[in-house]
């Protein structure tokens, strides 16, 4: 079992509902990866990230897609984008992600609780 935290510690993460706005290729990432920037609705706005994704999705199937994503880390350097959220994903039968995504009637900008 993994060490456990308090329910507050739990409050401070800031996980939520974005849309994806765009989505390229990411020639410059070590392992394979796409850039993204995810839409968090007018109190968070868009925001910038990069995923290694490739094997599960295609630039066209993230486009419009709803992810969750926790956007209270501070921003950090991959290579040359600076990656201001942690999109949330779980790994599929080969240990590739599988990003976590919300209904779509779920609007944007909700905090997971």
């Amino acid at each position: 079992m993994s060490d456990q935290i308090s329910f507050d510690d739990f409050l401070k993460v800031d996980v939520r509902v974005g849309q994806i706005v765009e989505a390229e290729e990411f020639p410059e990432a070590r392992k394979p990866a796409f850039k993204m920037k995810i839409d968090f609705g007018p109190e968070i706005g868009i925001k910038k990230t990069s995923a290694q994704i490739t094997k599960n999705y295609t630039l066209e199937d993230l486009v419009g897609k709803r992810v969750m994503a926790v956007v209270n880390f501070p921003p950090r350097q991959i290579g040359p984008v600076m990656s201001e959220v942690l999109t949330l994903g779980v790994p599929d039968e080969e240990g590739e992600v599988v990003l976590i995504s919300p209904d779509k009637s779920v609007p944007i900008g909700g905090r997971l609780y």
